[in-house]
């Protein structure tokens, strides 16, 4: 035991990789778990020889004495500390009875026999190894420990394992400061730097799991262990990769693990050697991160793509397992066929469809509807939306496929000069106004206009807002359908007849009208005769005398009298005329006076009447 104390002090390792963090821990660890050491002394059994008979013939009572002695022999066999194996006799509450070859039976404190549950793991004739706490003489017994005989062969496989270089199990029990606690039957550390040839991100995933280790130091008089796994992992993955080597070459399909994964693509670890799966060899369809599809620790398979010995850097593919889709996409997706797939993608000129792994279609913006102008595809579609298309072209070189979303319905212009012939009359809700006029909704995605010119027959309507607003649900009667242009023509006066096809029966030339002043301009007066209709008195119509203007002389509102002097019904215009009814009234005058002149006056008669005419051939 002398021998084994001296190899286990000079049995440190003289290494200085393991970091301040990793000597606390081992001072932890160390609190943490106090091992009894044990010596045992060898002692040689004195022999004591049996004696000749005597002289007085008392051989039997030698003989008695020589047995005696021999039985003190055999109770000195074990020694305190000593290590025996003996067997189970007798389980009570507080003790197990265990022979081992003594004349009184050892006994063990039953505590030592519960598992983790409280369970007593202890059946009568069960063999057990126990270490010799000590002799009590008096009472002739014998304390025995299952515990310290298990601490004892502990320490004895450590000293084992350190000096052949070997591993030894463990269970990893908690984390401690700069580690973790590690059951090998007594408490050991494990350094954080020493539990991996990577950094763990989850330190807490290792608790509780069993891996072998090797021992860098320990130190039994302390109770102090320091192991290590990585040691045992770069030995692994050493040889793995000496093997790896071996067998890597262009078109290889090798198993590997997932080891990291960046935004550019995933390293895969093919068995100490580790490969680049880049992200555009990953698949034939769209990948937006690796992560996507992997995560650390996934089995996956590759193929090589590319191996420098010399770098010893290793391209691997994915995708390049499965054929690439566009070399059938021609036969799969031909023009006009109906197809559906998912949008991935969404553009400001259009979305990215979906139509298999690898292959996607674009639906641009003009596609997407007949009748709507879109801005923006997501005003129609989403992300991850399962959509129904028409295949409009294809080109597998170019790895392109144009798509239409509109195609899977008719289009409604095809159908609306059918349902809605010239001169049918519509309603519905205004949808929109604007300066020029009027939108009304006809049919989904169709809206018909009624242009500001087509309101009214007779009103002069600076806006349409003046007599309509949103919402409103009006009649029109359509004017125009241009198919090509997708135009829909309404008109709302047409309900109605044009007042102006019968003025010229309601006004006839020389009739004499009154009207309300609307407008007074330099070069004439708008006198209105009804609602809608306005005649116009020039200003050379105005007055027997020279007028430059009437702004002056008329007011808006006034009503005046007048006669009409033409009507030109195409160009909706009335000639009105004051003067002329001024001249008629005074040559009715005169006419009224010379008929009712007496003969007695004829000569002064015929003077005055002379004059008259005169005047008036002059005007």
């Amino acid at each position: 035991m002398e021998d084994l104390g001296r190899n286990e002090e000079n049995g440190e390792l003289n290494q200085q990789t393991v970091s301040s963090d990793e000597e606390s821990g081992v001072q932890d660890a160390s609190n943490d778990q106090q091992s009894e050491e044990t010596s045992a002394e060898e002692s040689a059994a004195t022999e004591t020889p049996v004696d000749s008979p005597t002289e007085d013939g008392s051989k039997s009572e030698e003989s008695m004495e020589n047995l005696m002695d021999m039985y003190e022999e055999s109770f000195k066999r074990f020694e305190e500390g000593e290590v025996v194996t003996g067997r189970i006799i007798s389980v009570d509450k507080d003790h197990v009875l265990v022979d081992i070859g003594y004349k009184s039976e050892g006994q063990i404190r039953i505590h030592e026999f519960r598992d983790e549950k409280g369970i007593i793991k202890a059946e009568v004739g069960d063999k057990v190894e126990v270490m010799v706490e000590w002799w009590d003489d008096e009472e002739e017994r014998v304390v025995l420990s299952k515990e310290k005989a298990q601490n004892v062969k502990v320490w004895e496989e450590i000293k084992k394992s350190y000096d052949e270089e070997g591993t030894i199990d463990g269970i990893i029990t908690s984390r401690v400061k700069g580690g973790f606690s590690v059951d090998i039957g007594v408490q050991a550390f494990l350094p954080g730097s020493q539990a991996d040839l990577r950094p763990i991100r989850n330190l807490d995933d290792l608790v509780g799991n069993q891996y072998k280790f090797k021992i860098l130091k320990y130190n039994r008089k302390r109770s102090n262990i320091v192991l290590s796994r990585r040691v045992i992992l770069e030995e692994e993955r050493e040889t793995q990769r000496t093997a790896t080597l071996a067998i890597i070459e262009e078109g290889k399909i090798l198993d590997g693990v997932v080891k990291n994964i960046t935004e550019y693509g995933v390293f895969v670890d093919l068995g100490g050697v580790d490969g680049l799966l880049h992200i555009t060899d990953i698949s034939w369809g769209r990948v937006k991160h690796p992560s996507e599809l992997f995560a650390i620790g996934d089995e996956i398979k590759v193929k090589v793509l590319n191996f420098d010995i010399e770098k010893e850097r290793v391209s691997l593919g994915m995708k390049q397992l499965t054929p690439d889709p566009w070399t059938t996409a021609a036969e799969k997706y031909p023009v006009s066929a109906r197809v559906t797939g998912k949008v991935v993608s969404l553009t400001d000129y259009g979305a990215f469809v979906e139509l298999e792994e690898g292959i996607e279609g674009l639906i641009h913006v003009s596609e997407m509807s007949w009748t709507r102008k879109i801005r923006h595809p997501s005003k129609v579609v989403s992300v991850s939306e399962m959509v129904d298309a028409i295949v409009l072209d294809i080109k597998p070189d170019n790895r392109r496929i144009s798509l239409g979303m509109k195609q899977v319905v008719p289009n409604p212009w095809d159908v609306v000069s059918e349902k809605y012939p010239v001169g049918t009359t519509i309603e519905g809700k205004i949808k929109n106004i604007t300066d020029f006029g009027l939108f009304i909704g006809i049919d989904e995605g169709i809206d018909g206009l009624v242009h500001i010119s087509d309101i009214s027959w007779t009103k002069r309507i600076k806006h349409p807002s003046e007599v309509y607003k949103k919402t409103d649900t009006v009649q029109a009667i359509v004017l125009d359908i241009d198919k090509d242009n997708e135009r829909f023509s309404l008109g709302v006066k047409q309900l109605q007849s044009d007042p102006w096809e019968t003025v010229a029966e309601r006004y006839e030339v020389g009739k004499e009208i009154t009207g309300t002043i609307t407008n007074l301009t330099d070069f004439g007066i708008f006198v209105e005769l009804e609602e809608g209709i306005e005649g116009l008195v020039h200003v050379s119509e105005i007055s027997k005398e020279k007028i430059k203007t009437p702004v002056g002389k008329f007011e808006v509102g006034d009503v005046l009298t007048a006669k009409v002097m033409n009507i030109n019904t195409t160009e909706r215009r009335i000639g009105l005329s004051i003067k002329r009814l001024e001249m008629d009234d005074e040559q009715g005058l005169l006419t009224d006076y010379v008929n009712n002149m007496r003969p007695a006056t004829s000569t002064f008669g015929e003077i005055l009447r002379e004059n008259l005419q005169d005047k008036l051939n002059d005007d």
